[in-house]
């Protein structure tokens, strides 16, 4: 079994008041020898937005901002800017995250060639109820976990709550000509292909997606430390054998969930086909400061980085810290070989 080696606590709350709550799932892209971090920052009324951070190195802050990178601007983000992840495509990065209302929960992006400049994309997620999405999801066989979940948001926001989409998360390049997003509709990873974005805010676009669903399912549970649900980590990564994907895992119990990390790997020209996955989690909470905190028993790995042959995984510890942790890359790519999904 691989084990991740800790590198501890990356970024704690302070007393910003954007971020004197907590700070957590940050989003990661590398430049050299420099990382920049962007991440999930909450206040004392439970708002969040985004707050930036730069390394040198994978754990070594050399800046940090003391006002937010982005916050909240318009209605449908009010309650909340969550959960970034970034990825860079050619000479422009891309920031996927999720925006919070209160109520409904859609993926949104903002995009540039500075980092530090970013301009606002919005929403790329559906934006249909669930009542329509569940008429949508019997064209497609799908689980009855999925009318599980319709059920449950219903219960929570009313009849014309919409889909939540979160975890969102771009490939590195495109295959086949076309941009990948890596999203979570609960409680399975799906995939989402287009040319151009302005496709992602057609209504038509989603309808035949979702008429679709099972198609573009590429992860679902199948072990214990993933039971509830899972959803996409840490952008993909390009490897000589197939994407590799880390993603995290959910187990419930009456007590508890608790978050775990996974390992995954895809075909690199059809990102829908599944190599091998890991059997069990490569990261689990054990330390006081993945143990304990605003959301107990988390780890939730959301970015990487890669210096030698370490590749560094960022997340968030508790839902109240930014933690590290680090494997060798042949080391899990072995290992992960070794546990090939079996074909007919």
């Amino acid at each position: 079994m691989i084990k991740l080696r800790r590198e501890g606590i990356l970024l704690e709350k302070t007393r910003n008041s954007f971020e004197n709550k907590s700070v957590l799932n940050p989003g990661v892209v590398q430049d050299g020898k420099n990382v920049h971090v962007v991440y999930r920052a909450i206040d004392k009324n439970f708002v969040s937005s985004l707050g930036y951070a730069r390394l040198e190195g994978p754990t070594k802050v050399v800046e940090r901002w003391n006002k937010p990178f982005l916050y909240p601007k318009f209605k449908y983000e009010s309650r909340g800017i969550e959960d970034p992840r970034i990825t860079k495509i050619d000479d422009v990065y891309y920031l996927v995250y999720i925006v919070h209302d209160g109520k409904n929960c859609f993926l949104a992006y903002s995009y540039g060639k500075d980092i530090l400049n970013l301009k606002r994309g919005g929403i790329i997620s559906p934006t249909v109820t669930y009542s329509k999405a569940a008429k949508l999801f019997r064209y497609s066989k799908l689980k009855d976990d999925y009318y599980f979940y319709q059920a449950y948001y219903q219960q929570y926001g009313g009849k014309d709550i919409r889909v939540w989409d979160k975890d969102g998360c771009l490939f590195p390049e495109k295959v086949n000509g076309k941009f990948i997003l890596m999203h979570r509709i609960l409680p399975d990873i799906q995939i989402a292909d287009f040319h151009d974005f302005k496709e992602l805010k057609s209504d038509k676009y989603w309808t035949e997606y979702m008429m679709n669903m099972s198609k573009n399912v590429i992860l679902e549970n199948a072990y214990d430390f993933e039971e509830r649900h899972l959803g996409g980590g840490a952008p993909p990564i390009k490897t000589k054998h197939g994407w590799l994907v880390i993603y995290h895992g959910t187990e419930e119990s009456n007590h508890r969930r608790i978050y775990r990390g996974g390992a995954a790997l895809f075909d690199l020209e059809d990102p829908t086909k599944l190599l091998a996955r890991l059997p069990y989690p490569i990261l689990s909470p054990e330390k006081d400061y993945e143990l304990r905190g605003h959301v107990s028993q988390v780890v939730f790995p959301t970015g990487t980085s890669f210096f030698r042959d370490r590749l560094y995984i960022y997340y968030g510890a508790a839902d109240s810290r930014i933690a590290v942790a680090s494997v060798k890359i042949d080391d899990l790519l072995e290992e992960l070989r070794a546990n090939r999904v079996k074909t007919d």
